[in-house]
Order: C-alpha cells, then sequence, then structure tokens
C-alpha cells in the first residue's frame, strides 16, 4: 500500500498526488512511469513521476480525471492509500548537457515535461518551457517550470499569457532562435502539429507517447506503436521516441479502441457514486 500524503488540485480536472513510494523515489529519472492500480481488482494506467522526493520517500503523480480510474484515484485523500505503484518503468530521457532546448507541454503533458526540463535545468542547459490551456484556470506547473527557466504561457481564449495555441509560439521560437532539441508532450494532434513545425525546421524532436497499456513490461503488446516503420513498444523501448518517425495516424486510431467501454465503465461509476450520495434531508416543517 502508498499512502497518499499531499494532494493539491491544478485545475478543475487535474490532481497532484503526493505518495510513499521509497525505493522508486531512490532510482527515478526523467521520462520514467509507474503503472498504478488504485485498489485491489483495479485497472491498471501508466502515470508519469513528475517529481520525487529521496529524503523523503514520496513521488508526484498528476492525474487528469477523465475517465473511472483516474476519477478513483482523484476521489483519494491524505491518509488513504493507493494499492500497487510498480516502477519505475521506461527508458529515462536522454538528456543534453549544453545548448537550448524546448520544452512543449500542452494540457496534463505539462506534468511530463516539468522533470524533462528540472533535469535539462541541472545539466546546465538553457531551457525554454511552452505551456497552455483552454483558459487561465487550466494552465499548470508554471511556477514550477518557471524555476528551470523561461515559460511561455498560452491559452486559447486568450484569458492569460499569450492568446493562441503552444504551436503558434513555438513557430516564433524556432524562427527566432533556432533550439537544438525540441521535447513535447500532449494530446496526439497537438504532438503531430509540433513535429510538422520542427520537421520542417531540421530540429530534432523527442515525443512522449501514453498509449493504451496494461503490464507495463513488454509482455501485453497494448503499447505497440509504429516508429520509423517499426513496431515499437512504448513501456520498454518508450515512452520517447523521435517524434519525427512516430506514426501519429496510427497511434490515435489504437487509442480509441475501447473509446466506448470506457464511457460505460464511467457511467457505470457515476450511477454507482450517485446512489451512494446520503440523501437531502428534509427541511423541519415551518421553515424558512
Amino acid at each position: 500500500m502508498h499512502p497518499v500524503i499531499g494532494k493539491t488540485q491544478l485545475s478543475p480536472n487535474v490532481t497532484r498526488l503526493v505518495v510513499e513510494a521509497a525505493r522508486i523515489a531512490q532510482i527515478r529519472r526523467p521520462g520514467q512511469f509507474v503503472i498504478v492500480r488504485a485498489a485491489e481488482g483495479a485497472e491498471r494506467i501508466p502515470l508519469t513521476i513528475a517529481d520525487a522526493d529521496p529524503e523523503a520517500g514520496t513521488i508526484t503523480l498528476i492525474v487528469q480525471a477523465i475517465g473511472k480510474t483516474t476519477q478513483d484515484l482523484v476521489a483519494l485523500n491524505v491518509g488513504d492509500a493507493i494499492r500497487d505503484i510498480a516502477g519505475p518503468l521506461g527508458r529515462p530521457t536522454e538528456l543534453m548537457e549544453t545548448g537550448h532546448a524546448v520544452c512543449v507541454g500542452g494540457g496534463v503533458g505539462t506534468a511530463v515535461i516539468l522533470p524533462i526540463a528540472q533535469g535539462l535545468h541541472r545539466a546546465g542547459v538553457n531551457v525554454t518551457s511552452i505551456i497552455g490551456g483552454r483558459s487561465r484556470e487550466w494552465v499548470i506547473l508554471e511556477d514550477e517550470l518557471r524555476a528551470n527557466g523561461e515559460v511561455i504561457t498560452c491559452t486559447d481564449d486568450g484569458s492569460y499569457g499569450r492568446p493562441g495555441f503552444v504551436t503558434q509560439a513555438l513557430a516564433d521560437v524556432l524562427a527566432n532562435d533556432r533550439p537544438d532539441i525540441v521535447y513535447a508532450v500532449g494530446p496526439v494532434p497537438m504532438m503531430r502539429a509540433v513535429v510538422e513545425l520542427t520537421g520542417a525546421a531540421d530540429v530534432p524532436t523527442v515525443v512522449s507517447l501514453n498509449p493504451i497499456m496494461v503490464d507495463g513490461t513488454g509482455m501485453c503488446g497494448g503499447c505497440r506503436v509504429s516508429v520509423g516503420g517499426k513496431t515499437m513498444y512504448a513501456c520498454v523501448d518508450g515512452p520517447e521516441f523521435d517524434g519525427l518517425q512516430v506514426d501519429f495516424a496510427g497511434l490515435a486510431d489504437r487509442l480509441s479502441t475501447y473509446r466506448d467501454f470506457e464511457r460505460r465503465a464511467l457511467e457505470n461509476r457515476n450511477c454507482l457514486v450517485r446512489r451512494e450520495e446520503p440523501a437531502a434531508r428534509p427541511e423541519p416543517v415551518g421553515a424558512a
């Protein structure tokens, strides 16, 4: 069991959980992830290790509540516990040691670029982070990233920072100061748009992929992706790959495989939660 010792709401549907996982905290490196099972018999899902404190024996998980399992996780409170956390898994990020790196995070993908930006900054690299959200309340981890370099914030509605998408801000960076490498994490359409820009500018680009994943050891085959025309497994060959070689169309298609099942699971969970909620007590007769 892994007790939850800290919980913070970062945006309307993104929560930061700090949990005890001493052995993982000691050896985890940027880019790696864990497989989490909230309770006995629950679904197994991959989550990036957004941060770690080896002395305290804790890791930080940032969870976007979009399905049944992630809603179960963010419903946990301090003092509750996660049943299983396996890791660290995946290949660590190959961090450059000099030069200028741009980290692009879309939505909860910002949680994945945070440890990358931290690792680059510690190595002495000049880091520019470009992050975005629909509006101000959806922008996360800005202060944490600003501690590791310049941050450009974008909002779709222009309510905070620069109006527009992260790709528009990236286009300006590429035009004004060609970086040595770009790391991009976010929704598939965003990553695909990023590599279209960086490919045209001949800038190496690394993307972190989060396909369907079950065991995290390469045995189930659920996380297979096509990279450079070859079949790769995100859990053991990744999760980071050369973005210019990724078949994003195939990835998007595989991500939709269980969409109907996930929708029904979420509906069933919500029905159960409503049934378990206490009924409203009637007001006493004569109440104002």
